[in-house]
């Protein structure tokens, strides 16, 4: 960290990787655990490297510098290691600005998230420019972006094996090269619990689908999941259509809705298409309470996607990815094997694609928004109107 680096942070307002802080002061306990808390939720906030800058009054970043004390990286990297689960990398360093002492604490981005504070077993994260408590879906999130928990293999309860299509079964096991015949599906439940498709419930020795499972194999996954349907609003009335189904027949009813309103001859479908099947299978589920929104104007359509990348550093990096990062990796791989349109055998430069197929419409615009969990891909429409 150097002057010009620091002049550079100054100029920017507080943000879920940036805070200021008048004072630094590690002598209480209370001071320590509040330290440790501002680190980890920096690192478990989606995003780059964050910083604390200590010398600053957070409301009118006015350089008001901290004491020099001997040691004092030495300390802040003991509390940080005892009090925070897994360790966080993190550097400190003292900076002379305007003729004052500045202290940068640097926390770099962190591959093992989220980190919880040892003392009281909580995680914490940013929600703009303050520290909260993060919620239930943030923490399974973070676990799954880390690789920790499988959201598709978990376990639904509450719901029977007969809400899974056989046929759409046996079509998956037959492209698999697994020859079963129908009359001994009860047979192979086993098999299906190895694939991730089912669970077993130990104590009444009773099987369930998994949440992968019903998405791609369900009758109506919706009616367990409600927020895993896909929504087309319609930018001239207003109106909304909302789809349902499993995976693969649910792309397939969108994508014929589609194609019935959007008339242009030489309009590149196909990367819409791809944008959506995109979507579908790197969403957050666990993004409860908010589906895939498709909304066509006479302008642009836009695919919002609940979920905003994880494993990358941004948008430029996805664009050159030939291997990306897959959040639902076991989804990804059932539909390869099940998909007849190979809609996910289009893997690496995805985005890079769909920008290269309207070069001669417009331009095309993906926007992450790490705040609010979402992206989203804004296609051009090139023309009057889509109807």
């Amino acid at each position: 960290m150097n002057k010009q680096r620091l002049a550079a942070l100054l100029d920017k307002n507080e943000s879920t990787k940036l805070d200021f802080k008048e004072k630094l002061s590690i002598k209480t306990e209370w001071e320590k655990k509040e330290l440790a808390k501002d680190v980890s939720a920096i690192a478990n906030s989606k995003g780059g490297r964050g910083y604390i800058i200590f010398g600053i009054e957070d409301k009118t970043k006015r350089v008001v510098g901290i004491e020099e004390m001997p040691h004092l990286e030495e300390q802040i990297q003991q509390i940080i290691s005892q009090r925070c689960d897994p360790p966080i990398m993190i550097r400190f360093d003292m900076v002379s600005y305007d003729e004052k002492a500045i202290g940068v604490l640097t926390i770099y981005k962190s591959s093992q998230k989220p980190h919880q504070i040892l003392q009281n077993g909580s995680f914490y994260l940013r929600r703009g420019s303050t520290t909260d408590i993060a919620r239930r879906e943030e923490i399974a999130g973070m676990l799954q972006d880390s690789g920790l928990l499988q959201y598709e293999t978990t376990a639904l309860n509450n719901v029977h094996v007969d809400q899974l299509d056989s046929n759409i079964l046996m079509e998956y096991l037959a492209n698999s090269g697994l020859k079963i015949e129908y009359e001994k599906i009860d047979n192979i439940y086993p098999l299906l619990e190895g694939l991730g498709i089912l669970c077993r419930e130990e104590d009444l020795d009773k099987f369930h689908p998994t949440i992968g499972g019903m998405l791609i194999f369900g009758y109506k996954p919706q009616q367990f999941l409600p927020h895993t349907g896909i929504k087309i609003i319609d930018g001239k009335t207003r109106e909304a259509q909302y789809f349902e189904g499993d995976i693969t027949s649910m792309l397939n009813h969108v994508e014929e809705y589609l194609e019935n309103i959007i008339k242009k001859p030489d309009y590149p479908i196909a990367a819409l298409f791809e944008a959506v099947a995109n979507a579908v299978v790197h969403r957050d589920y666990f993004s409860y309470g908010r589906e895939i929104i498709i909304y066509i104007s006479s302008g642009h359509i836009e695919v919002s996607n609940p979920g905003a990348l994880c494993h990358l550093d941004g948008v430029q990096s996805l664009l050159n990815e030939n291997n990306p990062y897959r959040r639902n990796n076991w989804l990804y791989h059932r539909l390869l094997v099940l998909d007849e349109k190979k809609r996910f055998l289009k893997t690496g430069s995805g985005l890079k694609r769909i920008k290269n197929s309207f070069s001669d419409h417009g331009r095309v615009k993906f926007i992450n928004n790490e705040k609010r969990n979402l992206f989203k891909v804004i296609l051009p429409g090139g023309f009057k109107t889509l109807y």
